[in-house]
């Protein structure tokens, strides 16, 4: 019980308590249902949007970057935040922090549903992000406090990365389903049901926890966090569609200056708001840049994916949903049973296989190009699943047991850094490599006006929406080009992703060697 209290300083009843051995009981398993809702939450945010944005884009008509910028408005500042909420968790309170962006995050979700433009949608995006960092360090850090036992934390652990694994991938389908039946605005507030039992029972099943030795508020490094991380990513959108400006290398300096002088004011303090020796640690810092990988890739391909499904196949919403349902399906499976596996095989091993399989997603769009069909991107998801589902089961887990427990926190924001950041650069890498492809090999008929030729040459969904404006020839005319033009852009992305994996393998091999089964 040593460990429990070193991370618990409240006193709990013999109800709520683990056993003498460290075994959870009911309320324990209760509590972890509990924690369960807020990552199925955030990580449905993360890419349901993604599905959402043909129907947005035609609704409030935003450009590319815009566009871009709506999606990933929200992990970004997720990413930005979670390490210092993570700290605040520590310091404050991680059931505290956890009711408290329950509360936010519902009420923005509700304003979310019913903005007029694209420019508000970004700022709810934000809003949401904000409120959405207080909720996930204190869900990862509790499940250390919550399960003392490492054989039931594995598995509890396993449960918690499905659910991000699941939301991720389910966010599609919620998407589809609602987009069948409501406007697209539906799809933020199914926050509001599915917080509503976290702020009923939470109170009573989840008990409060705390590092007895917390770091101290640091606003400046919650600056430089944040200023290390949206210049670089606005470069990069910038980049896709703009092309290259002056502009961009003084962003990209602006972010690689802050992020240096971030980690140096992390070493010069005795308790820093984020830990950088925990770095030195090769598994602890090779399973979150592995968490960071899975995660680009989930994203990145659940971001052309959708869009390929809805509007170079014409499946409606609903359809095109359920073409991912095999993928979710394996993914889930995949993430608890690779707790047994674990038991015999090296971690490393076992995450190594895993990225495989998901490089293996990757090639098989790379190679069908632009003649993937339904069945083929529901194959390709479901093989990529397959592996992202164990690959982040085992990191999540090697995180957070690879530090001390009162640093539980810390290393907890550290794991959702990485996720969102991962969702992140999934997006605003991959979407933007992929919107200057299209931008590039698109071919705008003749007889189109200036400004219906401008819509059509950002985005896709700006294209299909022009298309049907103009009736026939031109509206087929146009439509044929656009879909040819975003298809050898998908292409060129799952090459970039595929490469990516096979890195990610030889990282895994080389950073997990040394764990035994």
């Amino acid at each position: 019980m040593a460990i429990r209290k070193t991370v618990n300083n409240d006193n709990q009843s013999a109800g709520t308590s683990p056993t003498v051995d460290g075994r959870a009981r009911v309320k324990q398993w209760l509590a972890l249902v509990m924690l369960m809702l807020p990552v199925l939450l955030v990580a449905v945010d993360n890419t349901v949007l993604s599905f959402a944005l043909p129907v947005i884009s035609e609704s409030l008509t935003p450009n590319a970057a815009a566009q871009l910028w709506i999606v990933d408005a929200y992990p970004l500042v997720l990413a930005g935040l979670l390490v210092a909420m993570g700290s605040f968790g520590d310091r404050w309170g991680r059931k505290r922090m956890l009711l408290i962006g329950a509360t936010g995050f519902g009420l923005v979700s509700i304003g979310a549903a019913f903005v007029p433009n694209a420019e508000m949608l970004i700022l709810a995006r934000v809003g949401l992000g904000f409120f959405g960092a207080m909720l996930m360090p204190s869900t990862l850090s509790l499940l250390r406090s919550i399960f003392p036992n490492r054989e039931q934390r594995r598995l509890a652990i396993a449960i918690w990365a499905s659910g991000f694994s699941a939301g991720a991938a389910l966010g599609p389908i919620v998407g589809g389903i609602l987009l069948e039946q409501f406007g697209w605005g539906s799809v933020f507030l199914i926050a509001v049901p599915v917080l509503l039992p976290l702020l009923i029972f939470a109170p009573f099943l989840i008990p409060e926890s705390k590092d007895p030795n917390p770091g101290k508020v640091d606003p400046v490094s919650i600056v430089l966090s944040m200023v290390t991380l949206v210049p670089l990513v606005f470069a990069i959108k910038q980049f896709a569609t703009e092309g290259f400006q002056p502009v961009e290398l003084v962003l990209v300096a602006t972010g690689v200056v802050a992020g240096v002088v971030f980690v140096r004011r992390q070493l010069s303090r005795d308790n820093p708001m984020l830990d950088m020796r925990l770095f030195e640690n090769s598994v602890f810092s090779g399973a979150v840049l592995i968490n960071l990988v899975s995660v680009f890739s989930l994203v990145g391909f659940l971001f052309f994916a959708s869009q390929h499904l809805q509007l170079v196949l014409d499946l409606s919403p609903i359809d095109a949903a359920f073409a991912l349902v095999p993928g979710l399906i394996v993914m889930v499976i995949s993430g608890l049973g690779v707790v047994r596996v674990v038991r015999y095989i090296r971690p490393g091993f076992v995450v190594a296989t895993g990225l495989a399989f998901g490089g293996t997603g990757y090639f098989i769009v790379m190679i069908t190009g632009q003649n993937a069909s339904a069945l083929t991107l529901a194959i390709a998801f479901a093989v990529l699943g397959l592996g992202i589902g164990a690959a982040e089961t085992i990191s999540n887990d090697l995180i957070i047991a690879a530090v001390p427990p009162a640093k539980a926190g810390a290393a907890s924001g550290v794991s959702e850094t990485s996720y969102e950041l991962g969702a992140v650069l999934g997006t605003a890498v991959l979407g933007s490599i992929l919107t200057a492809s299209y931008s590039s090999h698109i071919r705008i008929p003749d007889g189109i006006s200036a400004e219906q030729a401008d819509a059509a040459s950002q985005t896709l969904g700006g294209a299909v929406s022009v298309a049907r404006s103009l009736g026939e020839p031109l509206g087929t005319e146009l439509l044929e080009s656009a879909r040819h033009a975003f298809d050898s852009g998908v292409v060129l992305t799952s090459g970039i992703g595929f490469i990516l994996m096979v890195l990610a393998v030889g990282l895994a091999l080389f950073t997990l060697r040394r764990e035994r089964p």
